[in-house]
């Protein structure tokens, strides 16, 4: 369900749950085993002993705070890259703001130029963190070819690593509800465990490859669970946090799937998600590998480009599910 605009949710529903754990540092056939039932069941794991240093986070998330904690006459300089409330532009709102950009080394030193007194130095460290979660993604990427026994292991990896790749970073930033005695007094006869929050991104799955986020130590995230169940994600600053997106779900003809989650507000504390988008090239043509279909498992999807899906997306309400309409009709 599409929320137009930000209203309190309580928290029936929720339920905490200990989600998949992987350890990149393991042996690799296991942890292929791993990752390949983390996203046959969730379309989510957390990664740890990933490789990525944490000078290289700290310096982003330092670079994140900068940026928001300026004054919004000065964020909006870097407009259309930085954005407030809107998500998307059909309607869609927010409790967030936030800075999009290509995730490029020319596009990050553009953008940088236009938001920092020290662009060299933002340039730099936004784009080390890209390039470090590039490849994690693409490792992941490798190892998930590797557990689902397909011969070319770079046949999903490829099309990030392509310099014609449509990545994107994303730096989202979710100020606190600092006064929410409103809620309190509604709910004042109420059991004080209930919890009222605001969506600060609503109910979505991400359109691309493979998603690597990390936040803060503020939670927020929750994913959804096929029985509508919402499971609320732990924060880890140490680690980060692997979604399947709408392309490997179709690219694995099904087998994985595709995590709706959301982002809810805190009501004390500010939260600050980078969350790096792999996809891949515009003209790519989006297909399972053919060890993926078989007569048992006929192609579910039928063929179609990236720019054609992503046209689909932006032309959709965020929540509205878009693989329909790439299904395949013979079926």
């Amino acid at each position: 369900m599409v929320l137009a605009a930000p209203i309190p949710i309580r928290s029936d529903g929720i339920l905490p749950s200990e989600l998949p754990v992987v350890d990149l540092s393991g042996e690799r056939a296991e942890v292929a085993k791993v990752i390949v039932k983390a996203c046959e069941e969730y379309g989510f794991f957390k990664v740890i002993n990933h490789g990525i240093s944490k000078e290289v986070i700290a310096k982003t998330e330092e670079a994140g705070f900068g940026f928001f904690g300026k004054a919004m006459v000065e964020k909006k300089v870097a407009a259309p890259a930085y954005g407030c409330k809107n998500i998307g532009v059909n309607g869609d709102m927010g409790e967030v703001e936030y800075l999009l950009l290509s995730a490029t080394t020319d596009s990050i030193a553009h953008i940088s130029k236009t938001i920092s007194t020290d662009p060299l130095n933002l340039s730099n460290s936004l784009s080390a963190y890209t390039e470090a979660v590039k490849e994690l993604a693409c490792e992941i990427l490798e190892v998930m070819a590797e557990g689902l026994g397909v011969p070319d292991t770079w046949v999903f990896s490829r099309l990030i690593r392509d310099g014609e790749s449509d990545s994107v970073l994303r730096l989202n930033h979710y100020p606190p509800i600092i006064n929410r005695e409103w809620c309190m007094e509604k709910d004042k006869d109420k059991d004080k465990s209930s919890q009222i929050s605001k969506v600060g991104f609503g109910e979505h799955s991400d359109p691309q490859i493979l998603t690597i986020l990390r936040s803060n130590d503020v939670g927020g995230l929750q994913i959804s669970l096929p029985d509508g169940v919402w499971i609320p994600v732990t924060p880890d600053p140490s680690a980060f946090y692997v979604n399947v997106g709408d392309v490997l779900q179709v690219m694995t003809n099904g087998r994985f799937v595709s995590v709706r989650h959301r982002a809810m507000t805190n009501s004390y504390k500010c939260r600050m998600s980078v969350a790096y988008f792999g996809a891949p090239p515009l003209h790519a043509t989006i297909v399972a590998p053919s060890v993926m279909v078989t007569p048992q498992r006929p192609s579910l999807f039928r063929p179609f480009t990236w720019a054609e899906y992503k046209k689909a997306t932006y032309s959709l309400k965020l929540g509205d599910t878009r693989l329909q309409l790439f299904r395949n009709c013979k079926r």
